[in-house]
């Protein structure tokens, strides 16, 4: 899967990695999360993401500035060359999930999402819904 992102974000000239599309849509959803928050929902350890972000910062899709709340925290933005680049992969996200479901009726994608389901309760240990 990752492969063939990666091969639809060349095909259509992004210049964008798998991790650093999950950060940008995380912060499209709410933009100005602290560095704390950003790990968190994105399952990225603190010392990655901060790599990460400089990577992004670097690109100019972000911008991180200091919490007016706590110093010791930085609360991390879109830019709007971020919020252009974040548009441009609808359309490669679109090619991946018509290339996914293809051929697939869709109660085979309903039992392909509730496995997955049970797998990712595995992972959290948490109890899936009935």
């Amino acid at each position: 899967m990752d492969y063939y992102l990666q091969e639809a974000m060349c095909r259509h000239r992004v210049d964008l990695s798998k991790e650093q599309m999950i950060v940008l849509k995380k912060l499209h959803d709410q933009d100005g999360l602290n560095q704390n928050e950003l790990a968190a929902l994105t399952y990225r350890d603190k010392s990655s993401l901060a790599r990460l972000l400089s990577k992004m910062e670097a690109k100019k899709y972000i911008t991180r500035q200091q919490s007016s709340e706590d110093k010791r925290s930085n609360e991390v933005f879109l830019t709007e060359q971020g919020r252009v680049i974040f548009q441009r992969t609808r359309p490669v996200i679109k090619e991946i999930m018509a290339t996914m479901e293809n051929n697939l009726t869709v109660e085979e994608k309903r039992t392909i999402i509730q496995a997955l389901k049970k797998v990712q309760f595995n992972f959290t240990g948490e109890t899936p819904p009935l």
